[in-house]
């Protein structure tokens, strides 16, 4: 199976995941695997950011490095100049290195999206527990 096709379940959960970030607000690669229940899935999480096409309703700007900082390479239609203007436009303060403070503007979903994303209990009580909720 193909964890990055466009098509895959996992990539359909990626999506969910990322459609749900509010404005103002980014998440890391890893915080995305996590909440689609693969957490060391990180990097397949930028392969399917990376390989989306010109036009997708996502806001794909608000997925950072752990660090805080953004690492996008790019593709064809999306680079780092513009996702820190994206981010800048929705009030995240982002500096000259393309860094920002990622716990001020991190989010960090609650039990309703945990449980709408279909994450079993226990896992669900292990990512709560993790951010302090």
């Amino acid at each position: 199976m193909n964890l990055v096709s466009a098509h895959s379940p996992f990539a359909k959960k990626v999506i969910q995941v990322i459609q749900s970030i509010p404005r103002g607000k980014v998440v890391s690669y890893g915080q995305v695997a996590a909440y689609i229940g693969i957490p060391r899935a990180a990097r397949q999480v930028g392969w399917i950011l990376r390989g989306l096409e010109e036009g997708v309703n996502m806001p794909w700007w608000r997925v950072i490095n752990k660090t805080g900082r953004i690492s996008i390479e790019g593709n064809l239609h999306n680079d780092k100049e513009l996702q820190r203007k994206l981010l800048q436009q929705e009030g995240v303060a982002v500096n000259e290195d393309y860094i920002l403070n990622i716990e001020k503007y991190r989010f960090i979903a609650d039990n309703e999206l945990l449980v709408k994303w279909q994450l079993p209990k226990e896992y669900r009580e292990k990512i709560l527990e993790k951010y302090g909720l």
